[in-house]
């Protein structure tokens, strides 16, 4: 059988028992497709689905990878199930930068190599990417630099922006990437909502920041590009709908150190600037309503952290505006990301967190593997790097009168068995502190009706807190009755799509998370009795087509 034909094939049976049975979760749906008549007919289809049912649950036990189980004939059925489904998703948090594929970046970057400013070029990408980079001859040599490898995370996924950055500095550009990110996301992957971050304003006190043409890109020239590029799509697409949400680097010396003295002065004046768009720009009204903040986090988590950025926050808040936040996504130690989540919510008093990973961890597991790293590491009589996340954690527990046991874990003499028990409740005491924390957070984020946007490529990506796709706390969150949504980040970069993004999800708990819960939450839609409609309605377009 070919492969097209047996996709085809596993479809309509998937789609078939998927409206049969109301959404319920992967796990249930393959079980009953193994005793459907419809599959024990086929023998190949009925071997599929046994292999991907074994697959998924040696997934569970880490002996399969995400990998196999996405490139699966059963996860290509369900990829066009999800593409075929009436109702189109909501992309709760897409980067622009990130998102543009090498055939929109290729020809443009290639003008920019040809023209004046080549060696300013050049320069800045072999700096990132390595001697190696150039020449750039095709867009499959551009699709080689912007992808992040499975060796990389967070701090080289900044970096390997560039390229999309280098052509992003003008008002045309950004309309055409708009029109472009519009088109592939509602052609390629059914999403017909879209919140676009991206950056207001690019100038840093860095000066490998520096981009030629920056100079002359105003705040307005992106704001209307982008706004106009959606909107020519959504004139051939109506159901195609968006929302623009300015994104703030967090980190102090993003701002631009020559026009303003300080990072609070130059963020109030980029609000300034939004609310006076808004007022010469009317139409801008329902699709520039948020702001949002991203970053590297990990040293910006002190009340003081906050308080650059508090007042222009205030004045946004007053004008309508809606405050979300990269927070509790990269974190020195894990009780210092939930800290960063509980200062965004209680001083910038945002109405969503992206991201949220610090309020995703089981303390007790994490903080008892961290014990086991530690162990093995003395074991062997190993000092702990300065540098190492274990050193981190290990400084900020509380050891009390027990200040020589750490010093022997950090300079790696063995320790005895009394030392090891005062690790262990040390450890232990740790753990508990962190996990009252994450829980009182948790309940304030579902007191003030506070969304959570989960990111699973991203996170398991840029991050090494969870050890796999599995690992993922969406469902757990869903379960404890947070109001959530999905991204996919910068998805070109990771190798990812929004379609993707929901397998992963139904993987991560295939036995709890249903369907049609996903579904409601990808697409808003709360009405269970509409959405068995839809899927009945999906049987039967199938099979009359």
């Amino acid at each position: 059988m070919k492969a097209s034909k047996k996709v085809e094939d596993l479809t309509l049976i998937l789609t078939k028992i998927i409206s049969e049975t109301n959404g319920i979760s992967i796990a249930d749906t393959l079980e009953i497709a193994t005793h459907s008549m419809l599959v024990k007919e086929n023998n190949v289809l009925h071997k599929d689905i046994i292999n991907f049912s074994r697959l998924l649950a040696d997934f569970q036990q880490d002996e399969a990878d995400i990998d196999t189980l996405l490139n699966h004939p059963v996860s290509l059925a369900l990829f066009e199930f999800f593409k075929s489904f009436p109702l189109k998703y909501h992309e709760e948090h897409i980067h622009l930068t990130g998102s543009l594929n090498s055939e929109f970046i290729y020809p443009r970057l290639k003008k920019l190599l040809k023209g004046p400013n080549k060696k300013i070029y050049e320069k800045k990408i072999k700096d990132v990417y390595g001697e190696d980079a150039l020449p750039l001859n095709s867009a499959e040599d551009v699709e080689g630099l912007i992808r992040l490898k499975h060796d990389e995370f967070f701090e080289r996924y900044l970096k390997i922006l560039l390229l999309p950055k280098l052509i992003l500095t003008n008002k045309e550009a950004h309309k055409d990437a708009a029109y472009h990110m519009a088109e592939e996301l509602y052609l390629k992957y059914n999403v017909g909502r879209v919140r676009l971050k991206f950056s207001l304003n690019r100038d840093s006190a860095k000066k490998e920041d520096a981009i030629p043409g920056l100079e002359k890109l105003t705040e307005k020239d992106v704001v209307l590009g982008l706004y106009e590029g959606f909107m020519s799509f959504k004139k051939k697409h109506p159901d195609f709908d968006f929302i623009l949400s300015p994104s703030f680097r967090k980190e102090s010396h993003f701002f631009d150190n020559k026009k303003y003295k300080n990072k609070k002065s130059h963020f109030l004046k980029q609000v300034d600037s939004i609310l006076t768009l808004l007022d010469e720009y009317p139409q801008l009204k329902d699709k520039l309503k948020n702001v949002d903040t991203v970053g590297d986090e990990k040293d910006l988590y002190r009340k003081a952290h906050f308080e650059e950025m508090r007042e222009g926050f205030r004045k946004l808040h007053y004008r309508g505006f809606q405050i979300r936040s990269h927070h509790g996504e990269t974190w020195h130690t894990l009780k210092k990301g939930v800290q960063a989540v509980d200062n965004a919510l209680n001083i910038w008093h945002i109405d969503t967190l992206e991201h949220g990973l610090s309020l995703g961890i089981n303390p007790n597991f994490y903080f008892h593997m961290l014990f086991e790293r530690v162990m093995e590491k003395n074991s062997l009589e190993k000092p702990i790097k300065k540098t190492s996340n274990e050193y981190k954690e290990l400084h900020d527990m509380d050891w009390s009168e027990n200040e020589d046991i750490l010093e022997k874990i950090i300079s790696g003499k063995k320790l005895d068995n009394d030392d090891i028990r005062v690790f262990l409740k040390t450890k232990f005491h740790i753990a508990r502190e962190v996990e009252h924390y994450q829980h009182d957070v948790l309940n304030r984020l579902i007191d003030k009706n506070v969304n959570v946007v989960a990111l699973p490529s991203s996170n398991n990506r840029l991050t090494y807190f969870f050890p796999d796709y599995k690992d993922h706390p969406f469902s757990w969150w869903e379960k404890k009755g947070l109001d959530l949504g999905v991204g996919t980040d910068n998805y070109i970069t990771l190798g990812t799509n929004f379609i993707k993004e929901m397998l992963i999800l139904l993987y991560t708990d295939p036995y709890n998370l249903k369907i049609t819960k996903l579904l409601m939450v990808v697409t808003g839609e709360k009405r269970r009795p509409y959405l068995s409609n839809l899927l009945w309605n999906m049987r039967k377009i199938q099979e009359a087509g």
